[in-house]
């Protein structure tokens, strides 16, 4: 018995042309021939012609400086084909702004930032068919420490669609007690929630199919994108000539034609400056200033211009006592001395701190002190201040009412706000310091009034008419019998001012 071999014998090719006859014996193979370069078919389609914005598009979106390490090319080059595909389907291709466009890269990590806010407990469950959303989840799911970082990405995908999401971050969710699962929402759930749902899943669905609703012209859409050139917010330049104007609080954008020009604010400080000294009508005045200051902030005007109006309306306000607005005055005055605008800082941060003096502020004193620089301090009126500051510390009332009688610029008026307080300390003391009476002229003196009648007035207007004694040498104060009588009154009068006056 002969053996088989463990091999076919076939026929020796005597030339390299084609065999023309085949071995009957052998039946041709069934792998198909390999096709060569050349045996290639032509495509149906013609080669497109590409605008230049496309080309440009496209170059930028593969240049090194745009790359984003957390998007692969591939990811890339399928959200580019579909931006494109999308585009040349509406017709929409030489219309559409490709140099402001966003690249493909940038689309993809909006995709995967909004992903990430959905909730995974909502009614509807989350398509993860869309490769980008799929991974931009399981990249910032997976851990440093990943022993396998190159994973098949789309093994993966398919394994979340084997399971139910819903299962896989069950554990993950606190329910409260009231609270619908599973979907089945309870008869009080709004429909605008449902229609908020409805719509997410519809986005979702769109963007798992690769493919938009027939109203979204252009497909980054889907991702909210402001291409529109926003104007330049810049300060306007006013055309109204008006010398007055009322005071009017801005609820929007300011028109220019209220709005008055730096060269007619001018005149108009002048004009208020005459009428202010002619009629003394401080609502109107106050008003006035208001809109002229508004004036100024809109058009952003900060010159040497701006800090006298500033000042001006500030010792107006000091003159009739109305502490809010020269309070935002100091404010406002206080950043234009930094910027070195000129005006007149010496003088108003005596004022400053002969307010805190007022306010009993020792806060925001203790940082004025700690502020000052040697040339402040020896300025006539920061020392003035300063030295009533350590009076009323010293409790040495003999000093401070020297120093009230002897006010600087109109500092006066800031004094006036706090004296009666002092005052009132001052006969508390002079009450237990002098038994049994002192005359009336000594008392008045000492706290600083102009004449006895004004002394005698101050103490009546405080309950104490029975503490005059009129004698053939003159009015005597009682003190043996003021005991203790002015203290209700310095305890009402220390009482801290409203916080609304407050800087």
């Amino acid at each position: 018995m002969h053996s088989t071999g463990a091999f076919t014998a076939v026929t020796a090719r005597t030339t390299f042309g084609k065999q023309l006859v085949a071995d009957s014996t052998h039946p041709p193979s069934s792998s198909p021939a390999p096709s060569t370069t050349g045996s290639a078919h032509p495509s149906d389609k013609g080669k497109r012609d590409w605008p230049p914005p496309v080309r440009s598009y496209v170059q930028r979106s593969f240049a090194d400086g745009n790359i984003i390490a957390d998007v692969n090319r591939q990811e890339m080059e399928i959200k580019l084909k579909q931006v494109i595909s999308s585009s040349v389907e509406a017709g929409t291709l030489a219309t559409i702004d490709w140099d402001n466009l966003p690249l493909p890269q940038v689309m993809i990590q909006s995709e995967r930032r909004r992903s990430h806010d959905l909730s995974f407990t909502s009614k509807h469950p989350i398509q993860v068919g869309h490769p980008s959303l799929t991974r931009g989840i399981i990249s910032n799911k997976r851990k440093s420490s990943d022993p396998n970082p190159s994973d098949d990405v789309g093994s993966r995908a398919l394994s979340w669609r084997q399971s139910d999401v819903r299962d896989v971050f069950e554990s993950r969710v606190s329910y409260p007690d009231k609270r619908p699962r599973n979907g089945a929402g309870p008869e009080n759930v709004s429909s605008k929630s449902n229609q908020v749902s409805e719509g997410r899943k519809k986005r979702f669905q769109g963007a798992s199919s690769g493919t938009f609703p027939a109203t979204l012209s252009r497909p980054w859409r889907s991702t909210t994108y402001n291409l529109e050139p926003t104007e330049p917010k810049g300060p306007i330049v006013g055309r109204c000539q008006d010398l007055e104007k009322k005071y009017f609080r801005l609820t929007s954008a300011p028109n220019p034609d209220t709005v008055r020009p730096l060269h007619v604010l001018e005149k108009t400080l002048d004009h208020l400056k005459k009428k202010w000294r002619r009629e003394k009508k401080y609502p109107y005045i106050c008003d006035q200033f208001k809109s002229l200051r508004q004036d100024l902030t809109v058009q952003r005007i900060k010159t040497s211009f701006t800090v006298d109006a500033y000042e001006i309306h500030a010792r107006i306000a000091l003159e009739e006592g109305d502490l809010s607005e020269y309070n935002q005055c100091q404010t406002q005055l206080r950043a234009l001395y930094a910027q070195n605008l000129g005006g007149h800082p010496f003088e108003f941060l005596a004022y400053r701190i002969l307010y805190f003096l007022h306010t009993s502020n020792r806060t925001d004193m203790n940082e004025v002190l700690a502020d000052l620089t040697p040339t402040e301090k020896q300025h006539p009126a920061v020392k003035h201040a300063l030295d009533a500051r350590s009076a009323l510390a010293l409790g040495n009332y003999h000093r401070f009412f020297q120093l009230y009688l002897d006010t600087p610029n109109m500092g006066a008026y800031l004094m006036d706000m706090f004296v009666g307080r002092e005052r009132l300390s001052a006969l508390s003391a002079i009450c237990r310091a002098y038994k049994p009476d002192v005359p009336l002229r000594f008392v008045t003196e000492e706290l600083g009034f102009v004449s006895d009648e004004d002394c005698a007035r101050f103490t009546c207007d405080h309950g104490a008419p029975h503490l005059l004694d009129e004698r053939d040498e003159g009015v005597h104060l009682l003190t043996g019998k003021a005991q203790g009588f002015f203290e209700p009154a310095l305890k009402a009068a220390s009482a801290r001012p409203d916080a609304k006056a407050h800087v």
